[in-house]
């Protein structure tokens, strides 16, 4: 990536204007940030530690909180750090590194949640192929195809990205690297490869939800036809977790990039990034291990292990 445009760094959207304000913005990214780290740390190691856990579901649930714990990650520090040292800046690098990072892990969180929509759609339409359609090597196939389509994913934008001259200035419009914001400073017109780029991503994305349409459809009408309530009852509950975080994150984050410019402000910008880039990392552990049993008991174990040790 060649900076055609000379710019050595990015100045980023102030989140205040006053000290005060900065301290506070900087107290609610930590505790959100550590409330992130610790529910999906106690969730890998949960997993990772039981063997009753070793199941396709919560091998999936064990890359989603690597993914979460990743994007929280990569924005979140800076932010912190230029709120509590009243700056703004970024280095050109660093801008790219972030971006890379950012696409990487929320394009890479939106193909797991489909792939955990198709184990969801096996278990429970079609139970008894359940071990033959979702076996360990299928499983790391799967997981291994999302990782690697977010990291091609986010390489080829990034890498389109910042080779555009940019010559309308270094102010992002957001309080991290975004590549809507960089592409507004482009003065070049080949910003139509982006634009290109982004919709094939759309049109993939589209499919992706199209499919875990399709399959919810498919799960609620199997669920309806179980003859017991209990039945019903332990289906939607694997289901619920599941589709709460698939909605916090599609609701947040179509509305963030393609809400109407009339209605776009610096506050509703950064309200929405905040909603759909460092929330859900949070509430997501919050969210499965309220409604999973087994991994609540887990991660009680664990935690009281932790405390009769010290």
């Amino acid at each position: 990536m060649s900076n055609n445009s000379c710019i050595s760094h990015f100045l980023l959207l102030a989140l205040a204007d006053t000290w005060q304000l900065q301290l506070l913005h900087f107290c609610l990214f930590l505790g959100i940030s550590l409330a992130a780290l610790l529910g999906n740390g106690l969730i890998i190691s949960a997993v990772a530690c039981s063997h009753h856990l070793h199941t396709p579901m919560f091998f999936f649930l064990l890359n989603l909180a690597l993914s979460d714990m990743g994007s929280i990650c990569t924005t979140v520090p800076k932010a912190m750090h230029n709120s509590l040292w009243d700056t703004r800046n970024i280095s050109y690098s660093g801008c790219a590194a972030q971006t890379f990072f950012f696409m990487f892990f929320i394009s890479t969180e939106y193909f797991l949640l489909t792939i955990m929509c198709y184990d969801r759609y096996v278990s429970i339409c079609k139970p008894l192929h359940y071990g033959t359609l979702l076996g360990s090597r299928a499983c790391a196939h799967m997981a291994a195809a999302a990782w690697a389509s977010g990291f091609l994913y986010s390489l080829l934008h990034t890498a389109n990205t910042f080779s555009l001259p940019l010559c309308h200035g270094n102010n992002l419009g957001q309080f991290f690297c975004e590549i809507p914001q960089i592409l507004k400073l482009s003065c070049s017109k080949s910003y139509l490869r982006e634009l290109g780029l982004l919709a094939v991503s759309v049109c993939f994305g589209v499919i992706c939800f199209v499919f875990i349409v399709f399959s919810y459809v498919q799960i609620f009408r199997a669920v309806l036809r179980i003859p017991s309530e209990q039945g019903r009852h332990k289906a939607f509950s694997t289901c619920l977790p599941h589709l709460a975080v698939l909605s916090l994150f599609l609701s947040t984050a179509t509305y963030a990039n393609l809400k109407p410019p009339s209605i776009s402000s610096p506050s509703l910008d950064v309200a929405l990034s905040v909603l759909y880039s460092v929330v859900p990392p949070a509430l997501n552990p919050l969210i499965y291990s309220l409604r999973s049993q087994e991994l609540k008991a887990e991660v009680w174990r664990l935690l009281t292990g932790c405390f009769q040790k010290h």
